[in-house]
């Protein structure tokens, strides 16, 4: 189903999409760098409304957000499509081919399920929720009014005026990082790093802000990008929850999988500067699946894969010695 798309402006021979960074110049017929927003006759139209490629009753902690209604499932919705070209992307069956297959659910079908399978709330996920964005914005608002929460799993790459609007309806995003120089961004992404950084900090102060990196062997495994990167967010707020995660080959890159050892350095390095700091996508926990209250070492919520057992809290503080934590509760 196509709907006509909003943050857009008319230009004299063509359409500007203004809904992401990129901001598209768009002839008649064509589409931007996402593939899905297309000009008919002179209006910008989303060709993805409604349209699903996946949809299925997820561990929130599969996000990952491990401090957001931990040990809780959320319907997870998805559609075709990204406004990023990252050779090696993790989904790109559905993110990097237009030709995935979907079927259509209305805003009120999806809200409806979500309610029906006992949901905490609707997370838009597994490609890019962004260029979905007025399909996102018409789910996420029934949502509100149902008392459900809406979670975004997200690459950031948004301008600030949507991102203003979503935020009145988004309850908690998971922001990919995914490497921390402008170069890179613009070698492997066909982005850039500043906006990024920009909406990382717009939404960290409306709503629960956790970020993933994946470290990808031969672009951003060195000590010296990931402490740049640790030292970011930790002049931002250190309690942001960062996910590390190993990459495997995919799509059109074939370099090896992330060094396990280098992860667990990282990782190290960050002690001292983040709270809250998890290695994922890996055999074994290695210590760092748990959340421990940064103030007296209490384990307050213990994993073992997406198996959440909350052991020590107390409300939203440490049951131990009663520090507040960056965990929101039921």
């Amino acid at each position: 189903m196509k709907k006509e798309a909003m943050h857009y402006r008319k230009k004299a021979i063509a359409l500007e999409c203004m809904l992401c960074p990129h901001q598209c110049t768009i002839a008649e017929g064509k589409t931007g760098i996402c593939g899905v927003r297309q000009n008919e006759g002179g209006n910008l139209y989303s060709m993805i409304y409604g349209e699903i490629t996946s949809m299925a009753m997820d561990p929130i902690e599969k996000k990952p957000l491990y401090h957001f209604f931990p040990g809780s499932e959320i319907l997870s919705i998805g559609t075709k499509g990204c406004n990023f070209k990252c050779p090696y992307c993790q989904n790109w069956t559905i993110s990097q081919d237009l030709n995935a297959r979907t079927r259509f659910f209305s805003p009120e079908k999806v809200v409806e399920t979500a309610l029906k399978e006992g949901s905490v709330g609707i997370a838009y996920t597994y490609s890019e929720p962004i260029i979905w964005f007025e399909y996102v914005m018409d789910c996420a608002k029934l949502a509100k009014k149902k008392d459900l929460k809406n979670v975004m799993v997200t690459n950031g790459y948004i301008n600030p005026a949507p991102l203003d609007e979503l935020l009145e309806f988004v309850d908690a995003m998971n922001i990919d990082l995914k490497n921390f120089k402008e170069e890179s961004y613009k070698k492997f992404q066909k982005a850039k790093l500043e906006p990024v950084l920009r909406a990382i900090e717009m939404a960290h102060t409306r709503c629960h802000v956790e970020l993933t990196t994946l470290i990808v062997t031969g672009i951003n495994d060195t000590i010296e990008e990931m402490e740049s990167l640790i030292n970011w967010i930790a002049s931002i707020d250190r309690s942001i929850p960062w996910h590390v995660s190993r990459y495997y080959p995919n799509y059109r890159y074939d370099a090896p999988p992330t060094d396990v050892q280098f992860m667990l350095e990282v990782c190290e390095r960050s002690r001292g500067k983040l709270d809250y700091v998890y290695c994922g996508n890996i055999s074994g926990s290695y210590g760092w699946s748990n959340t421990v209250c940064p103030t007296c070492g209490n384990t307050v919520i213990r994993r073992s894969g997406y198996r959440t057992e909350v052991i020590g809290l107390k409300g939203d503080a440490c049951a131990k010695c009663g520090n507040k934590l960056n965990i929101v509760i039921a």
